[in-house]
């Protein structure tokens, strides 16, 4: 094909590229304030609550925001290489990145299945999604409340234990305590 007889993009697709690039600049220039991000995340999740709760409606909404949620924290707590699933496949002679399972095993860093900034921008723009949600009267689905708020609580408690366990047998922590600082000693001679 010709790239000088190519057809020329049409408006649309250049507005949409050029909302798409704003829209990757001003989420670049959000990446290094963690703290502000989470705050402003933590605040939308906060008011959507109180939405749903003035407005007594939009359960299903809030179920569906809370199991998505829940899913990608589980995500963001878990090994990117899982060391049962290593375990099992010992009997292949492949070298990959794995947790150090016994004291003497070789330390090799936590890396997350979903990475500290992804969490945050999927679970800001399913709050978005979901604030947007209440604002469609056909998706507000009536429902007996309070058996959706007891089955995500023990949805909670049943998939968190099972994730505590897992970290417990293969002896790793996915929160950053900080970096080591080492101190040189000086003789004084």
């Amino acid at each position: 094909m010709d790239i000088a007889n190519s057809p020329k993009p049409s408006r649309i697709k250049k507005t949409y590229r050029s909302l798409i690039q704003k829209y990757n600049n001003a989420v670049g220039i959000l990446t290094p304030y963690t703290l502000y991000r989470w705050i402003f995340t933590i605040s939308l999740i906060i008011i959507y609550l109180v939405r749903t709760l003035t407005l007594q409606g939009w359960y299903i909404v809030t179920y569906a925001l809370g199991i998505y949620l829940l899913n990608i924290f589980l995500a963001f707590l878990s090994p990117k290489f899982d060391p049962a699933l290593e375990m099992d496949d010992e009997d292949e002679d492949e070298e990959g990145l794995s947790l150090p399972v016994h004291e003497d095993d070789e330390f090799k860093p936590f890396i997350r299945k979903l990475p500290e900034f992804k969490f945050w921008h999927s679970a800001t723009r399913a709050t978005i999604i979901a604030m947007i949600c209440t604002f469609f009267d056909f998706l507000n689905i009536p429902v007996f409340w309070p058996i959706l708020v007891i089955y995500f609580f023990g949805l909670f408690g049943i998939t968190m234990k099972r994730q505590i366990k897992h970290m417990i047998k293969y002896k790793y922590i996915p929160i950053d305590l900080g970096k080591r600082h080492y101190t040189i000693q000086k003789n004084s001679n």
